[in-house]
């Protein structure tokens, strides 16, 4: 279990701090909207109200006491400025910002920030990569290059193993589970069979994966 602080609940906010919650760390969030913790207060471990560029807010809960601190201000860039900034003088472990704009991102770690994230940005990309292949479910970026797909097999390789169809040295690809359903097996032996109802978790690079894809 860890500890973390989610300062602004923006929709983005809150969905990260329900989703820690629900992962079983504890999370304590702060915001200057009093509806917004009110709503928030049942779910988490600690709220309160205030406005973080008001460092004695900071102070008050112990910044430093966190595993990670989350500045996932929206719409106000100079107030993400500055609690960043009252974050890192405040000695925090590790500082996650979230940008608007990529432009932004220099200046929060300049002024502190540990990793600044950019949700609209990764999820565009990801859903770019993600309906420009045929047949992907699903996407996870690894580098800008590498990723995890998880996709529906060809046609052509219906009925045959894996050792038949020889996925890593004719593809260039490793296929690492097979879905049916809710329920994922990890690490295909070489004489699964493919089927025309399951899904294949693919690791792999972007371009070798469109191509297989592609060819379907």
């Amino acid at each position: 279990m860890r500890s973390f602080l989610v300062i602004g609940l923006g929709a983005f906010g809150q969905c990260l701090a329900e989703n820690l919650t629900s992962m079983g760390n504890e999370v304590m969030v702060i915001d200057r909207n009093e509806d917004r913790v009110n709503r928030m207060a049942p779910l988490v471990t600690g709220s309160q109200i205030g406005d973080c560029q008001d460092i004695e807010i900071l102070k008050s809960v112990g910044v430093d006491n966190y595993d990670i601190c989350f500045v996932c201000i929206c719409d106000d860039f100079q107030g993400s400025l500055e609690i960043t900034s009252n974050l890192r003088e405040l000695n925090a472990k590790y500082i996650v910002s979230r940008a608007e704009l990529a432009s932004q991102t220099k200046f929060l770690k300049a002024i502190g920030a540990d990793e600044v994230i950019n949700p609209e940005k990764d999820m565009a990309k990801r859903t770019a990569v993600r309906f420009s292949m045929k047949g992907a479910f699903e996407y996870i970026e690894l580098t800008p290059e590498y990723g995890i797909f998880e996709a529906a097999p060809p046609a052509s390789w219906i009925g045959k193993t894996v050792s038949d169809v020889n996925v890593r040295t004719n593809y260039s690809i490793n296929i690492i589970g097979i879905k049916n359903g809710r329920d994922i097996r990890p690490m295909t032996r070489a004489d699964h069979v493919f089927t025309s109802s399951e899904h294949l978790i693919i690791a792999g690079s972007n371009k070798d994966t469109k191509k297989l894809l592609d060819e379907r």
